[in-house]
């Protein structure tokens, strides 16, 4: 693409906004809580855009795309059946977590369950974020910006990471929200334009669904080797998506840093409804791509890319560019906010340093942010080797997600769960997942997940009624009348909620 001078005034006045923004919003920083969680202090429209301005990267734009391109709108489930999932996250799992005023998930399972299982969840999601979340990341962003623009694979991933970097180390949570306030703009807007383009090249919903229309369904055969309907309506989509949304540090940490719980709650219901959108902007595009580009697709991912590089009038190139790297800003940021505080509240301040003054631990936080990208900035390139990064996100999460997931329900349902129980499933997740892999090689990995799952939960189950035990003195603090789901009662959330599932439910019939 060529770039004009309004381009170029375009890129660059919004990575000065960002920078700015960083900079002012982080000045009062003096405790560890200001850091990792922006002082608890986060209301629930700035909670909402940024849970999906974290969602929503180059994974979802690059990857989803390229799914929608293979596999059609049955992939859209991800982000629809989210939206359910959120509400379900809103009403019973949050209550828990701010009662207990904890600042990461691994620290929760300590006061629930016990340090082992604390200590296994973190270096979890420490692996995790830095070789498959950030890596994805950083890639999918290199990948379209050499698509789009002919930079050099490496010299993306490297200008990505040098400035997503700088801005979250000096400024934690409450750089990355705000930043994510004018990145989710940006992204939502951006993705709205290119749909429409893509749809005005195409000739119109009308010659679209013409043109793909068996692409259009939402469900798949049974043996379908991704998207199989039992897998996306009943089985193991559900344990991705509640580890995603209620136990995945990078999203639920500005949960954590809501006022109260109302504004929590009304926080993540906003999502909800935002990701009901998702689908339009990211999966549908790249079916338009399908229908208009098939030849150029000699890479699925690359649907989003060649839609946006053959489509885009001259002189918005800078605006669709400053929209992408915010989809991938949006995202990087959180992660790295994310592995830094568990790092350095859950191993660092946890088992090295106890007695770590606050300043201390902000500057373990920013250094430990420097250090996890370069890990995941090194590893990215490598991922080249992946034929569809969704896929290959799905496929890392999937070996911890089952066990992960079945700890954390146990510990909010099931008050009979024990912490030998909890040890064990965390210690032998990875073993049954690849076991599991490799006892049904030809199963989709959402209803391998499945598998894992059940028989995680059996084994949980069985250790904590094979040994019982006396809770001790550092038990969870328990939930009070205000915050108990159960009993207070807020009318216009209930009514928010019933709405998002209600309109989630008529699109999946709709596109049936």
């Amino acid at each position: 693409m060529n770039f004009s001078t309004f381009d170029l005034t375009a890129f660059i006045g919004y990575f000065v906004v960002i920078a700015v923004v960083a900079v002012v919003v982080s000045r009062r920083e003096k405790v560890a809580a200001d850091y990792f969680l922006a002082g608890r202090n986060l209301p629930w429209w700035l909670i909402g855009i940024s849970l999906i301005a974290s969602n929503i990267s180059t994974e979802q734009l690059v990857g989803q795309a390229g799914q929608g391109a293979d596999f059609g709108l049955a992939v859209a489930a991800y982000e629809w059946m989210s939206a359910i999932t959120l509400v379900i996250v809103a009403r019973w799992f949050l209550p828990a977590f701010l009662a207990n005023r904890v600042t990461t998930m691994p620290e929760y399972l300590e006061r629930r369950f016990s340090v082992g299982a604390r200590s296994w969840l973190a270096i979890y999601m420490i692996l995790a974020y830095t070789f498959v979340a950030m890596a994805t990341v950083l890639y999918s962003g290199g990948l379209a910006l050499e698509t789009m623009f002919g930079l050099p694979l490496w010299w993306g991933v490297t200008i990505l990471a040098v400035f997503a970097g700088a801005y979250t180390a000096y400024g934690g949570l409450k750089a990355v929200v705000w930043s994510d306030l004018i990145q989710g703009t940006m992204l939502l807007l951006g993705g709205a334009l290119t749909a429409w383009l893509g749809l005005k090249a195409v000739g119109g919903w009308g010659t679209l669904m013409e043109e793909a229309g068996d692409k259009f369904h939402m469900v798949l055969p049974l043996d379908h080797p991704e998207l199989p309907w039992f897998a996306i309506f009943f089985g193991g989509l559900w344990i991705a998506n509640l580890f995603y949304w209620g136990c995945n540090q990078f999203i639920t940490q500005r949960t954590l840093g809501a006022k109260d719980l109302r504004q929590g709650r009304y926080g993540i219901v906003f999502a909800a409804y935002l990701k009901l959108l998702i689908p339009f902007i990211a999966v549908i595009p790249g079916i338009m791509a399908y229908v208009l580009y098939a030849d150029e697709l000699t890479r699925s991912d690359m649907a989003y890319p060649i839609l946006i590089a053959n489509l885009l009038p001259g002189g918005l190139a800078g605006l669709m560019l400053a929209a992408l790297i915010a989809a991938i800003m949006s995202s990087l940021d959180s992660m790295l906010n994310s592995t830094a505080t568990i790092f350095t509240v859950d191993l660092y301040h946890r088992h090295m340093k106890p007695d770590a003054s606050q300043r201390r631990l902000i500057t373990v936080g920013r250094t430990s942010t420097v250090v996890f990208l370069l890990l995941a900035w090194a590893w990215a390139p490598f991922l080249v080797s992946f034929e569809r990064i969704f896929s290959y996100i799905q496929e890392f999460w999937g070996l911890i997600t089952p066990g992960v997931a079945v700890v954390f329900l146990g510990g909010l349902f099931w008050k009979r769960a024990t912490s030998k129980g909890a040890v064990w499933v965390m210690a032998l997740t990875l073993p049954v997942t690849i076991i599991v892999k490799w006892l049904t090689p030809n199963a989709a990995f959402l209803d391998q997940m499945w598998v894992a799952g059940i028989a995680l939960f059996v084994m949980l189950a069985g250790i904590s009624l094979a040994w019982p035990e006396e809770r001790p003195e550092a038990a969870p603090v328990q939930v009070s009348e205000s915050e108990d789901p159960f009993k207070e009662r807020d009318l216009l959330f209930d009514v928010l909620s019933i709405g998002a599932v209600v309109a989630t439910v008529a699109l999946v019939l709709f596109f049936w």
